[in-house]
């Protein structure tokens, strides 16, 4: 991948209005539903980054038929479980981790062979706490000292399982759920907290037969999908890098159009609005089964917060924007009970914690967090590592430093937000872009 570094200099104000791309997460699930439905699944807001895409392609090697539509959807034609093949080649899910791990589900206990790879990052990334749950459903799973490639092989079958999962991941319990699909048997999926819903959203939308609450979930197996329209809001993870934005620097206000607003997702809207963030709820709606709103934002005078426990897994991806909230915070902010963030594409507390040092801001990590002292951003050279929101973040906190923010290695900001650079730039944003060797 190419070089690619960021110089996000200081403004005097942003504003204005902007939409941003649609969800990553519903984007992926609904290929990997409408690559196992009975009927055709139209998505409607698709987003076509890196991660998405990848997952996309995987699908076709598969034997899926995906379709971009002269109206800008995208048809998915499945033909059930027994319509993926054996791919001749490994299955490349890229960066994504959310990709491969759902794969996974999806795949188990098929009569195909399937390897699964990405790239030098997803093959640092644990695998076996999705693979422990579907072995216990009776699939048959390697992984590579507990990291990708993952090799599945023909099992003979499913059974459905009552699993209690230690930790709260949206990612192992959707693949739980694509396995249940074709298990036999009431799988049962017990939550010590609540993670995003959005599998369990589909799943009921596409027929399949599903019931709960947050913490508690049952899918009786085998199941098979119908077909339909799937709408995509816009990302609220993309949403999040604007909505900190606007509270640092949008004097006249920002406005994110037709954000996704699911419970599961929005812990960093409760988290600003502790630190005293303006953030108001506009013209809130339904798209299918996901509910979407207008989010405005103006410039805030943020104080440091203890975040709840409860809030952590509500805004497990919006941490590294975050943090840079409480950079610009009177005061201090602590964050504990977040050890997922160690394992995402970077480790994103020594990630941000280093980062944030670069630039002049105090901070200590823990192994679950990191506490945050507000002071004045002061800019510097800072590495992304590769990692798409961490990138995103520290050209946010170029707005109100000192002097400008440099941030290398941000060509795979891609993966989740291709064109990031533009929208902030409509907005108000100075963000120059250098190419590396």
């Amino acid at each position: 991948m190419r070089q690619v570094r960021w110089v996000s200099h200081p403004v005097s104000s942003i504003g204005g209005r902007l939409a941003v791309p649609g969800d990553k997460s519903i984007s992926h699930r609904a290929l990997l539903l409408g690559a196992i439905a009975d009927e055709p699944v139209v998505v409607r807001g698709f987003l076509a980054s890196e991660d998405c895409l990848a997952t996309r392609h995987a699908l076709e090697q598969l034997g899926v038929r995906i379709e971009d539509r002269d109206d800008g959807k995208l048809a998915v034609h499945g033909a059930g479980h027994e319509g993926l093949k054996t791919s001749l080649t490994p299955l490349d899910l890229g960066n994504s981790g959310t990709g491969i791990r759902l794969m996974t589900g999806l795949l188990a206990g098929l009569p195909i062979e399937s390897v699964l790879t990405g790239d030098a990052s997803l093959r640092r990334r644990p695998m076996e706490r999705v693979a422990v749950p579907l072995r216990a459903m009776g699939a048959d799973i390697q992984t590579s000292d507990g990291c990708p490639p993952i090799t599945i092989r023909p099992s003979g079958g499913l059974r459905a399982c009552d699993y209690s999962m230690p930790v709260a991941s949206a990612q192992v319990k959707s693949a739980i759920l694509l396995a249940a699909l074709n298990a036999e048997g009431q799988t049962i999926i017990r939550q010590p907290a609540v993670s995003r819903d959005h599998t369990e959203r589909m799943l009921q939308a596409l027929g399949a037969d599903i019931s709960g609450d947050d913490m508690e979930i049952r899918l009786t197996g085998p199941c098979r999908l119908g077909g339909g329209e799937i709408g995509v809001p816009g990302d609220f993870s993309s949403a999040a890098f604007f909505i900190v934005a606007g509270l640092l620097a949008a004097d006249q206000g920002l406005t994110i159009e037709a954000v996704g607003i699911n419970p599961t997702r929005i812990g960093l809207l409760k988290m600003l609005e502790a630190m005293g963030g303006e953030i108001e709820i506009l013209s809130p709606r339904m798209l299918g089964q996901e509910p979407v709103a207008d989010i405005r934002v103006r410039r805030s005078s943020l104080v440091g917060i203890d975040v709840k426990q409860a809030w952590v897994p509500l805004a497990i991806d919006e941490f590294p924007v975050f943090f840079v909230a409480a950079a610009a915070a009177q005061g201090t902010t602590r964050v504990s009970g977040a050890g997922e963030l160690r394992v995402k594409e970077s480790d994103r507390i020594e990630a941000m914690a280093s980062a944030l040092d670069s630039v002049g801001i105090h901070v200590e990590t823990a192994s679950d967090g990191m506490t945050v002292q507000g002071g004045a951003v002061a800019g510097g050279m800072v590495d992304s590592h590769g990692d798409h929101r961490i990138a995103m973040a520290m050209a946010v906190a170029g707005l109100t430093s000192r002097t400008p923010i440099t941030i290398d290695d941000t060509a795979n900001v891609a993966t989740s937000y291709p064109g990031f650079a533009a929208a902030a730039a409509a907005v108000g944003f100075n963000i120059c872009e250098e190419q590396g060797s």
